[in-house]
């Protein structure tokens, strides 16, 4: 690496028009192309818009306060970061843009969320992953995962998790036992994993941190749509991030992190008739559902929280 008084000049700032190709003169000797190329147009887009919204000294440091608040109010339970990229759409537009829209043999791919957690329990098919009292009704699932010709894929791992019917998952909640809702599963011969679980609910996203503040702000809904989770790894395919939405549910059209696809709706049954475990009486649901996954690299997301 070339030494840093061999690079060049920046020159002095004679107006606020050499401020942008200064800073990005000065950042043209990274290494990497890349860094190169993402940090050029983050300067490009960022200077193009405070020159836009000409933020007052005070605005400016509202601004400062609130990249501050985000970092301290993230903890091991809880990341503000994640969900502030998920209320302003960015990790939706993330996801789409690696995976895209298209029909229903393409993956179906959704946001991580802000809760998933490394080591969940394996489970064996048909087991509940209830594991503490919770409300509400029976659902009994069954998944299936093929690639993008249709064949099934055995031998995979799915991590499933869900928020209990009062919106919170298990590391939200001193209530529920640790791990509840959760589950690790492997795909049978015929790609597929069943489970017992409970139909599950929409509920508020957590507001108390400076993302939540922005969406008082804006008089936003904080609500998410009931929906579940999957992550399927299996080497030699993209691991697959997705969730599962329930169609009627009220705010399926209003999710705040913009996350719903027609791809991510399920076909939840309400059954009355008799449920596959004998302790279940009057109405439960079904899930019936495919997930595809394509070749690629299988790598697991870095864990939102620990």
């Amino acid at each position: 690496m070339a030494d840093i008084e061999d690079f060049d000049k920046y020159g002095i700032i004679n107006s606020i028009d050499d401020i942008t190709p200064a800073v990005i003169r000065a950042m043209s000797h990274a290494e990497n192309p890349r860094l190169r190329e993402v940090m050029e147009a983050f300067v490009r887009h960022m200077h193009a818009f405070v020159r836009e919204v000409r933020p007052t000294d005070a605005e400016f440091e509202v601004g400062i306060d609130f990249l501050n608040g985000i970092g301290k109010t993230t903890t091991d339970k809880y990341n503000d970061a994640i969900l502030f990229s998920d209320v302003f759409g960015i990790s939706t537009l993330v996801t789409l843009l690696n995976n895209g829209l298209g029909g229903p043999m393409e993956p179906a791919t959704a946001l991580l969320g802000p809760f998933w957690r490394l080591n969940t329990p394996i489970c064996e098919h048909g087991s509940s992953i209830v594991r503490c009292p919770t409300p509400g009704p029976a659902l009994f699932a069954k998944v299936r995962l093929i690639d993008n010709a249709g064949n099934p894929i055995p031998g995979a791992e799915v991590d499933v998790w869900h928020a209990s019917s009062v919106g919170m998952y298990d590391v939200q909640d001193p209530g529920q036992v640790e791990w509840n809702l959760r589950g690790k599963f492997f795909t049978d011969a015929e790609g597929c994993f069943t489970f017992r679980s409970i139909r599950p609910v929409g509920y508020p996203i957590p507001t108390h941190g400076p993302s939540g503040a922005i969406l008082h702000a804006q008089h936003r809904k904080p609500q998410r749509p009931a929906h579940i989770h999957f992550l399927a790894y299996k080497p030699g395919f993209k691991t697959l991030i997705t969730q599962i939405f329930v169609a009627d549910d009220p705010d399926i059209e209003r999710d705040v992190t913009f996350g719903v696809t027609p791809q991510l709706i399920g076909d939840y049954q309400k059954q009355t008739g008799p449920a596959p475990d004998g302790d279940v009486t009057g109405e439960w649901y079904s899930l019936d559902h495919t997930l595809v996954l394509v070749p690629g690299e299988a790598v697991l997301p870095k864990p939102p929280i620990d």
